[in-house]
């Protein structure tokens, strides 16, 4: 735990969960609104606080493993959403990792305009971190699997009679997750999910910030 007191793992916590988190899950709330459902705006989630999101047990696991965590899931009542529940509930779930890569986008084009360069402070580190830690929260929740952004996506896409097929992933998604996790750490070198993603994180953070 000693590198949990490093100031580059400091902020990229702090990032984490005061800024990636609750607009995450704010691009949720926003999206299930203007399609209809007023759920999440009645609990108060229609907000950037980010103690609106937090989840104490979900940052808990963020600090402690210093790989993943959560927010406080978003309430969303499909039945109520334009465009039917499958589609309209895949909208509402691509908000969430779409807004991460608008974050990321946007720091990396101010970056690239030279606004944040040749500050008083160097702010290079904080920029990479920005970047690549939301485009890896885009990537992580955009993998197919439930309780992940990326299932409601997938299942939104394809045909309904493929969507119900799906379903084991919806049931499972969450011990296959686990699992992937815990065959990480037990055998790195087939540590599929941070192979995966640090792959893609760092090629679309480069693509991004042009290095």
């Amino acid at each position: 735990m000693s590198g949990l007191f490093d100031p580059v793992t400091l902020l990229a916590l702090a990032v984490i969960l005061l800024v990636s988190f609750p607009v995450h899950e704010f691009a949720h709330a926003w999206v299930a609104y203007r399609l209809g459902d007023d759920t999440a705006a009645r609990q108060g989630r229609l907000s950037l606080n980010p103690l609106r999101h937090l989840d104490p047990f979900g940052a808990l696991i963020l600090i402690a493993t210093q790989a993943f965590g959560w927010a406080k899931p978003v309430p969303v009542a499909p039945w109520r959403l334009r465009y039917g529940p499958r589609v309209g509930h895949a909208l509402v779930s691509a908000a969430g990792p779409a807004s991460n890569l608008l974050m990321a986008a946007a720091v990396a084009l101010l970056w690239r305009s030279g606004l944040l360069q040749h500050q008083p402070f160097n702010l290079d580190l904080a920029v990479i971190l920005l970047v690549s830690i939301n485009v890896g929260l885009a990537l992580f929740n955009l993998i197919p699997l439930g309780p992940l952004d990326g299932f409601a996506v997938l299942s939104g896409v394809v045909d309904a009679s493929t969507a119900r097929k799906l379903e084991p992933l919806q049931t499972y998604g969450f011990y296959i997750l686990m699992g992937l996790f815990m065959l990480g750490y037990v055998a790195p070198q087939l540590d599929i999910l941070r192979l995966v993603l640090g792959q893609g994180m760092r090629v679309v953070t480069r693509l991004l910030l042009g290095l």
